[in-house]
């Protein structure tokens, strides 16, 4: 009987499966959530990017054809785009933004990068001449034109880095909606095997009752027939069939050998009943001789005795039999 055939081994393995899906479902769940939440931060960063971009474009815009060169907005525009971009590459623990998670994302960043110090260089140099008393309009004014440029490729390629963290997001979504499909379907096809199983479980326990039952109205423990039991049949029930088909067999064997010798006892009392009369005959033809028939009723005397002894073992192997009979209505007494 194998190990994985018992009813515990079944129940075991059918709760541990149901343990690890729903403890894996609930944490894998957990976690990519709380990462959806951190994706939706990462994304607000990159998008307030795109909205820094051109926050310091029009405040350079509107400095050089205002005249009114000033540069705090600008500073504290750059200042915020400087530190985004640094949250977006390496992290930051405190807002709970992880670092980037992707090769594409990362080769996107650097890109963005070198195109940022480009355009923050262009801007350095455009405070450098808006600093001077004499004002050089002709460098002044190929800044600005350099600015717009560089501002439309930043731009571009922060609109083009939004979309991979949106689409990096969404790919997550996506992948909790199929492994909740999955663990759906693995849940149902658990429970379709527990129903089998126990189903399975239900059917030898139902054989192992009825047989139960039969056994104790059967009135008759001459020949008891032995359970028979499916060689699928969890280990428990064989083993208590088992049991029970030693015991009946242990009944068997003693009313067949209980019967065979009260078969012979009665024939070797039935012998020794003829003996005796051939030796009534015997005595009736000499009892004229007194020696010959003091030896003979010496021997009768013997042969009785002979005889008494073995009715004795009739007498007790008849209640043997009897003791035997009477095992089955105590077992349906102790039952009932």
């Amino acid at each position: 009987m194998t190990k994985f055939n018992k009813i515990s081994t079944k129940i075991k393995i059918i709760g541990a499966l149901l343990i690890i899906l729903v403890v894996g479902l609930i944490a894998t769940t957990i976690y990519l959530t709380q990462q959806n939440i951190k994706d939706a931060l990462v994304i607000n960063i990159a998008g307030k990017q795109r909205m820094l971009t051109q926050k310091i474009s029009k405040s350079i815009f509107y400095i050089q054809y205002s005249h009114t060169y000033d540069f705090q907005e600008t500073d504290k525009a750059s200042e915020e785009f400087i530190y985004g971009l640094n949250t977006l590459k390496n992290g930051d623990k405190a807002r709970g933004v992880s670092a980037v998670s992707t090769s594409e994302i990362s080769n996107q960043l650097k890109y963005i990068e070198k195109l940022w110090n480009s355009f923050y260089a262009d801007i350095k140099e455009y405070k450098k001449f808006a600093a001077l008393d004499v004002k050089q309009e002709q460098q002044m004014s190929e800044i600005i034109d350099s600015i717009h440029k560089k501002n439309t490729a930043l731009l571009e390629n922060v609109d083009r880095l939004v979309t991979m963290y949106t689409n990096h997001s969404e790919s997550k979504t996506d992948f909790i909606k199929t492994f909740q499909y999955s663990a759906g379907m693995m849940l149902f096809l658990i429970f379709i095997y527990s129903f089998l199983q126990l189903k399975s479980i239900e059917s030898h326990a139902d054989a192992f009752m009825q047989y139960s039952k039969m056994l104790a109205g059967n009135e008759d423990i001459s020949c008891l027939a032995p359970l028979e039991l499916e060689a699928k049949s969890e280990g428990e029930i064989v083993e208590v069939s088992d049991a029970i088909n030693c015991f009946i067999s242990k009944i068997n064997s003693a009313v067949e050998y209980s019967n065979e010798a009260l078969l012979q006892s009665q024939k070797a009392s039935s012998k020794l009943e003829e003996l005796t009369d051939e030796f009534d005959t015997i005595l009736d033809e000499l009892k004229d001789k007194s020696l010959a028939c003091k030896h003979l009723d010496n021997s009768e005397d013997m042969v009785i005795a002979s005889t008494e002894e073995l009715i004795n073992s009739t007498k007790k192997l008849t209640n043997l039999k009897k003791e035997l009979d009477e095992l089955l209505k105590n077992c349906q007494i102790v039952k009932s």
